[in-house]
């Protein structure tokens, strides 16, 4: 698949993974609840690593077994300094450590190529990637700066001004959104319709008593105090999901003036978090599984960039990458995710790539449960796997903008024994 006229490929050294292999059902996720919702309130490492040594547990992996972890964080909080250290520390883990990773909401990605690359080198043999981030109750940063009016600094709000200004481009995400949208010929219409097809798949999701979502979901979900001590809600799926229908989106704004994009076509914040192991070899994979004769090998990844303001079209050439990479072609793919902040990149991606939209993120997207960031395409790429095993094995590809007009892909094979 070439890159779009006018948008070149981001293209590094051939990525070349010896046989890294994800045992299945070694992967959880929380649910992911709205901004200000049941999660605000607690320290995302410590959460994360509370539950990644709950799910280790209830899957019987001994934590002595892993010998190369990472974090991706991308909003700070209290300590996030120490980053992976302390996460291992916390969750059982004191025995490894790792790098801290962030790279916006592309950082599951870079997590996976990470431990890809530890374990096709033989840095580790059996690798942890989590992710977790907390939009909520973000951190507002001083910078001093003696030479400002008075002795003033500078102050930021490090998850809403991030959201609204790129420092290079010069605009906000939502302007990517109408940007795109404008220059590829996407109607408010053609937003709106993958919109309602999303949300009614995500419907399969929670379906019988949410089944789907159980396969790699801890539930129910004890929430404790910012101690740690006292349970002080459970939950029970993803908060903050809404019912949408077709005259409600028409009857919304667009939330710029003149635009297409509004606030029901458009992703939410949200916090939570997500792990995955990895491991060295089809053998170790197999004797790691919790369950199922089913096979995982993470085939490559892809990274790409696009001009200024343009975010959402960064998802096909990176996606044309982890292809090519792969060996395979977008026709050969059994199954879709994507980090779908706007619905404006299904529709760019599924015409670019000549996807039928069903085929796509068939038990839903970020579009619908919300985005914190780090871990959302962790949990993308595990509702890949999942689908891909419902369906008797195949390629799998999951694809996702980040900021600075970049996106990041990962192309994977699930096969059944």
């Amino acid at each position: 698949m070439p890159a779009p006229v006018g948008f070149p490929m981001t293209r590094g050294t051939t990525v070349q993974f010896n046989d890294v292999f994800i045992p299945y059902g070694a992967y959880w996720s929380t649910p992911f609840c709205s901004w200000q919702g049941s999660l605000a309130t607690l320290p995302p490492i410590p959460f994360a690593a509370e539950v990644t040594a709950r799910a280790l547990a209830q899957r019987h992996i001994e934590p002595a077994t892993i010998d190369g972890l990472c974090l991706g964080i991308t909003v700070a909080s209290k300590y996030s300094f120490y980053g992976t250290p302390w996460f291992a520390g916390l969750a059982g883990l004191g025995h490894t450590t790792g790098p801290t990773i962030s790279q916006a909401c592309a950082t599951s990605v870079r997590c996976l190529a990470t431990a890809a690359q530890e374990l096709s080198t033989g840095g580790a043999t059996v690798y942890l990637a989590a992710a977790a981030d907390r939009t909520s109750n973000g951190p507002h940063v001083f910078y001093p700066n003696p030479a400002g009016p008075g002795g003033t600094g500078d102050a930021e709000n490090l998850v809403l001004d991030s959201f609204g200004h790129d420092p290079w481009a010069k605009n906000s995400m939502l302007q990517t959104a109408e940007n795109v949208a404008k220059e590829a010929g996407i109607t408010r219409e053609q937003q709106e319709e993958m919109t309602l097809l999303r949300y009614a798949q995500y419907a399969t999701a929670t379906a019988d008593d949410s089944a789907f979502l159980k396969r790699y979901m801890p539930w129910p979900l004890e929430v404790k105090d910012a101690r740690g001590k006292k349970v002080v809600a459970t939950v029970s799926g993803d908060e903050g999901v809404h019912g949408t229908t077709a005259q409600g989106l028409a009857g919304l704004r667009p939330v710029i003036e003149g635009g297409s994009v509004t606030f029901g076509t458009q992703t939410h914040p949200a916090d939570g978090n997500a792990g995955m192991v990895l491991t060295a070899g089809r053998d170790r994979a197999r004797a790691i599984a919790p369950a199922g004769l089913v096979d995982v090998q993470l085939l490559s990844v892809g990274q790409a960039r696009v001009k200024k303001g343009f975010m959402p079209m960064a998802v096909v050439p990176a996606a044309a990458q982890a292809l090519e990479r792969a060996g395979i072609t977008a026709t050969q793919l059994g199954s879709v995710t994507s980090h779908n902040p706007f619905a404006v990149n299904d529709v760019y991606l599924s015409r670019e790539l000549k996807l039928d939209p069903e085929r796509m993120n068939r038990h839903g997207c970020s579009l619908v449960w919300g985005h914190p960031q780090g871990p959302t395409g962790l949990r993308s790429v595990i509702e890949l796997i999942e689908d891909l095993a419902m369906t008797g094995g195949g390629y799998g590809l999951f694809t996702g903008c980040a900021a600075g007009d970049s996106a990041a892909a990962v192309v994977l094979k699930v096969s059944m024994r």
